[in-house]
């Protein structure tokens, strides 16, 4: 059995290289398992962020409205500013950035918000972030961004970030909270990318998480070739040329390394 998920590995990762090979304009997906084989923390795994927070506290609307709810939204953070520190691109993350350095990567799409995309050396303007970014924080009314290690020190202190000097409006960390919209400048951008891909990889992304998992049909709609790799099995590998049940970082690796 061992020999035979070996070989099936195998003949799908030359089947991807040699997609790789023929596309000129690339669209990478990326959800949390992508993340997660850093050491990033899965949110809704046993022993996750949410075993130790209740999601229903950390919508938008209770942030918004409430002091104390914004204090126990500060405090996830405090916890994941602590948990994220120190990680590193894995070999998903340094193989999408190759792709990048070929001249084939259109855009990267995460649902992610730790950087490591671009800590792995894809350009900031091709690493379209659906979900933000956890290493600012930003005043909801001007949308002026400040370094999160002033709120990290702050929250140590057993304090949360006060009101924005330029405009008075609420600092919340610039990541999208339940309940908040996506930001549309980027939504729009990671649509038009998609619909105009002619290869989109969907990776660690259970696709269940609306809109943004609506982009790999919207791409195999508008012609893209659409391959998944994910652990486990989505709603979409019905419609996908290619899908790889797989670990994100040595298919991606072994792939980019056979498109060369």
């Amino acid at each position: 059995m061992l020999k035979e998920v070996i070989l099936i590995s195998r003949e799908k990762i030359e089947e991807l290289a040699e997609l790789i090979k023929t596309s000129r304009n690339i669209v990478v997906f990326t959800g949390a398992g992508v993340s997660t084989e850093s050491g990033v923390p899965d949110f809704r795994s046993p022993g996750g962020i949410w075993d130790r927070f209740d999601p229903n506290e950390m919508t938008f609307q209770k942030f918004v409205s409430s002091e104390e709810s914004r204090r126990k939204y500060w405090d996830l953070f405090r916890t994941t500013y602590k948990e994220f520190q120190g990680i590193e691109p894995n070999q998903a993350h340094l193989a999408i950035a190759e792709l990048e350095k070929r001249d084939k990567l259109s855009a990267v799409v995460t649902q992610n918000v730790e950087e490591l995309h671009q800590k792995a050396g894809n350009s900031p303007g091709k690493v379209l972030e659906l979900h933000g970014t956890m290493w600012k924080i930003r005043c909801l009314d001007c949308e002026t961004d400040y370094p999160w290690e002033e709120a990290y020190k702050l929250l140590e202190q057993g304090e949360i970030p006060g009101n924005c000097p330029q405009c008075g409006g609420l600092f919340k960390p610039a990541t999208i909270a339940f309940g908040q919209q996506l930001p549309v400048r980027t939504l729009k951008e990671a649509q038009a990318r998609s619909c105009s891909s002619d290869l989109f990889i969907s990776i660690g992304s259970s696709l269940v998480v609306y809109p943004a998992a609506l982009m790999p049909q919207m791409a195999k709609e508008s012609g893209s070739a659409l391959v998944i790799i994910n652990r486990e099995p989505t709603p979409f590998d019905d419609i996908a040329d290619l899908v790889i049940h797989a670990q994100a970082g040595e298919t991606m690796k072994k792939t980019v390394e056979l498109a060369e």
